[in-house]
């Protein structure tokens, strides 16, 4: 049998397979490394590690209010049950910054708001300085220095106008206890703001969705420093701020209208004054504004992630996961320790690292930091002494204060003796009253 020498493998074949398989190796190795170059960190936790994720919005606090009547004596927040958020948790989905909504119910207004914002302010403030974990901060340089030092960072914001009762003065005294953003409306409309929702028939008005005082409010949340939130607000009143706020807003936690056409979801037209304002829209995670069914998964909020990137860059984009104020997150999404999954999803879409290192970090800190500037250049400005109209604001518990009439009074409250407990009660705040209005 004849046996070409071609049929037979020799050192030279051999060396040159060899060789090839080298060569490609090499190849794939390069390539490998410019795409790493490229799209940013290879690994999610280096990148998350690099860039600490800031979430606009969280309501452990309302839970704690809930489950626990604020009694943080009785919890342990580094390990939580039947709830999506603690202090391992954070760890885990590499949160350093959290901003936690101060939340009271709308069935509050006209009622005890104010006093219920005060105690879900203070129990923020106190998990966030009894627990060594977190930092309580109220500024860009705060924020960044709790970074350095390995703490989680908590800002308070107010979620609904309603909490500041139509008072300046309350706003001001709510900024000196830290809050450092609030929403103009939850699901129930203010006297001088509309919201998205129709759920609470109070305050309608036509062709009013930010009223004069509603635009006070926001010229003194501008002067102070606070962010403006439009989250819950009606699309008239949103395009109302953002063509009045001296400083860029953001929409804490809220979606594409587009890709699910949800009223609490911003809609194209209005994404595209966001981006001449400079502000933010967090991109909100509750299955509801996501698919706009009960059940989503990581790719459906990546959806919302690459639509708005498309229309008005990555630049306006933040993460505000809505976690504890909604009930059904995507499969995936479960909780706060799973903001990773989210992030491979976008790397996988071939989102770049600068493009993440923005939405996880970057552009809540230049919004952030231009709220600053502008209250910086309105640093002369003196207080807002600007009072709602008392017929705009009226309700049973709003009290006038002027110098009572005992004429005016009913006539078995007019005598003690006949009137009882009751009319000894009214008489003796008569008589104080005009003592007090008698006083020079």
């Amino acid at each position: 049998m004849r046996v070409l020498c071609s049929d037979m493998p020799s050192w030279k074949s051999e060396k040159h397979a060899s060789h090839s398989f080298w060569m490609q190796f090499i190849e794939a190795l390069v390539v490998f490394s410019l795409c790493a170059k490229i799209c940013g960190c290879s690994d999610v936790d280096e990148l998350m590690s690099t860039y600490p994720l800031i979430d606009g919005h969280n309501d452990l606090a309302l839970q704690l209010r809930i489950r626990h009547n604020n009694y943080l004596s009785q919890v342990d927040l580094r390990n939580l049950s039947k709830v999506s958020t603690d202090i391992s948790r954070f760890k885990a989905g590499h949160v350093q910054t959290q901003m936690f909504a101060v939340y009271v119910l709308c069935g509050a207004q006209q009622k005890d708001a104010v006093r219920l914002t005060l105690e879900q302010i203070d129990v923020v403030r106190r998990m966030c300085t009894e627990y060594q974990e977190f930092e309580l901060v109220t500024s860009v340089q705060e924020l960044k220095d709790s970074k350095d030092k390995g703490k989680i960072a908590c800002l308070i914001s107010i979620e609904g106008g309603h909490s500041i009762d139509s008072s300046l003065p309350a706003l001001r005294m709510f900024y000196q206890l830290g809050v450092r953003s609030m929403g103009l409306t939850h699901s129930c409309n203010t006297p001088w703001a509309e919201s998205s929702s129709t759920f609470y028939p109070v305050y309608k008005r036509e062709n009013n969705s930010l009223t004069s005082f509603g635009k006070v409010v926001v010229e003194e949340m501008n002067r102070l420093g606070m962010i403006v939130d439009l989250s819950h607000t009606s699309w008239n009143t949103s395009f109302a701020v953002l063509s009045h706020s001296k400083a860029p807003v953001i929409f804490s936690h809220s979606s594409s209208y587009s890709i699910c056409n949800h009223s609490r979801n911003v809609p194209d037209n209005l994404l595209l004054e966001l981006k001449k304002n400079q502000g933010l829209i967090m991109v909100n995670l509750h299955n509801t504004f996501v698919s706009c069914i009960d059940e989503a998964n990581i790719s459906h909020v990546a959806d919302h992630f690459d639509y708005i990137k498309k229309l008005i860059g990555a630049e306006s984009i933040g993460i505000g996961g809505d976690y504890e104020g909604a009930t059904s997150f995507p499969h995936g999404l479960e909780d706060v320790s799973k903001y990773p999954a989210l992030i491979q999803e976008l790397l996988r879409r071939n989102w770049t690292e600068n493009e993440l290192a923005g939405v996880l970090r970057r552009n809540f800190l230049r919004v952030f930091e231009q709220v600053e500037r502008v209250r910086d250049q309105l640093s002369s400005n003196l207080p807002s002494e600007v009072q709602i109209p008392f017929e705009e604001a009226h309700n049973p518990c709003r009290l006038v204060l002027r110098r009572p009439d005992p004429r005016s009074l009913p006539s078995d409250q007019s005598s003690g003796a006949e009137g009882g407990l009751p009319g000894l009660l009214i008489l003796a705040t008569v008589l104080v009253l005009s003592r007090i209005f008698l006083i020079e």
